[in-house]
């Protein structure tokens, strides 16, 4: 079977390569081993967020967490269009200048990425090796979705519309440019938005540019960058990153079920001055303020509390930037000489709260164990 020279359409079955390179270790293979060379190449490319920069309540763009599955296409803003179509009644084609004139809308959103806590897992699924700093905070601008689509005009036997982005890549033995789906419902949410601008500037190259898709509340996958197309289907979508990917399993073979809503949690930010190498953290004793963010895609965060050596305490809550942002919270703690474990953990008006310990699972998916900190006190 030949590698296909054009990008499929949604529903079109995706393709093997004529000639699979040698494979890796597979993504999401536990190990037990150091860090493999695929693993420190992707964490070359990727970028974490240095948890020191919880201290801004808006992430600076330089900062906020990325993750790029295939390669940063470089795409002409003349010549773009989005496309809509599929089962939609008016199929529409729209330039950057013409969504640019619809209407704009401007929020605070907290994305995470759903591997964030994977090398914390053991034995650990190899993959983007992520420690906690997937996470980011930014100001997103676009127009929002939902009038786009009753445009469309979206008919009752639609099932889901799949995003679809200009980058492409082999992931699993499988050509495919990137693409996920939402259900129309989903979809059809107030808060979902075609995103143009970030922190007042047109999005980076890295993030998406000239658009790309925001789903506030959901792991960072399903905002597909890059965007190219949205198209209506009347069945659940089974491309790569939907059916195969990013979903909650115990084995290879498992299809399980799928990961959506980003859980809840709170990170500090690491006191004192550091350890160069080690990153272990020095204090003076006395007074010590400790600060950090929560955040929850399944509800507001409600409760964030601390832990100093094994003993829980709640913090003080600020307001919410935004019902889709982060909510900071302090606590004072007075440290006495020695070495000290510090812990945090939120709690969402859902009910879910942060366990002690990660839930295992094959891709290392949602890891929100509660952060855990050594800390040094000297006299």
């Amino acid at each position: 079977m030949s590698v296909e020279s054009r990008p499929p359409s949604a529903d079109t079955a995706e393709t093997l390569p004529a000639r699979p390179a040698a494979a890796p270790p597979a993504p999401g293979a536990p190990t037990d081993g150091p860090l493999t060379r695929e693993e420190l190449h992707l964490a070359s490319r990727n970028h974490a967020q240095p948890l020191e920069m919880l201290q801004w309540p808006i992430t600076p763009i330089g900062m906020h967490y990325l993750l790029i599955h295939f390669d940063i296409p470089r795409i002409d803003p003349t010549a773009w269009r989005l496309r809509i179509g599929g089962l939609v009644d008016h199929p529409r084609e729209y330039t950057l200048t013409e969504l640019k004139h619809r209407e704009r809308r401007t929020v605070p959103v907290t994305m995470e990425c759903a591997g964030n806590g994977r090398s914390l897992m053991e034995p650990r699924p190899v993959s983007q090796p992520w420690d906690r700093g997937g996470f980011g905070t930014a100001e997103w601008t676009g127009t929002p979705l939902a009038p786009l689509l009753h445009d469309a005009g979206i008919p009752a036997d639609a099932v889901e519309l799949v995003f679809t982005g200009a980058d492409r890549g082999i992931q699993g033995g499988i050509e495919h440019q990137y693409a996920r789906s939402l259900s129309v419902s989903d979809a059809m949410s107030g808060d979902v938005l075609l995103a143009y601008e970030v922190n007042g500037q047109p999005l980076p190259p890295q993030h998406g540019y000239p658009l790309r898709l925001l789903v506030p509340g959901w792991y960072g996958m399903t905002s597909v960058k890059w965007l190219s197309s949205i198209e209506a289907i009347d069945h659940a979508f089974e491309g790569y990153q939907q059916a195969v990917a990013y979903r909650f399993t115990q084995s290879a073979e498992e299809q399980g079920a799928p990961v959506q809503r980003i859980m809840p949690r709170a990170l500090m930010v690491p006191p004192g001055i550091p350890d160069f190498f080690t990153r272990e953290r020095f204090v003076d004793a006395g007074p010590v303020h400790l600060s950090g963010r929560a955040w929850s895609g399944h509800g507001s965060v409600d409760r964030v509390e601390v832990c100093v050596d094994g003993v829980w305490a709640e913090a003080e809550l600020e307001p919410a930037i935004g019902p889709h942002a982060w909510r900071g919270w302090s606590f004072t703690w007075i440290a006495s000489p020695g070495t000290h474990d510090l812990a945090c953990r939120a709690s969402d008006s859902s009910g879910l709260t942060q366990a002690e310990q990660p839930g295992w699972n094959y891709q290392g998916m949602a890891n929100n164990a509660a952060q855990h900190l050594t800390v040094t006190v000297r006299e």
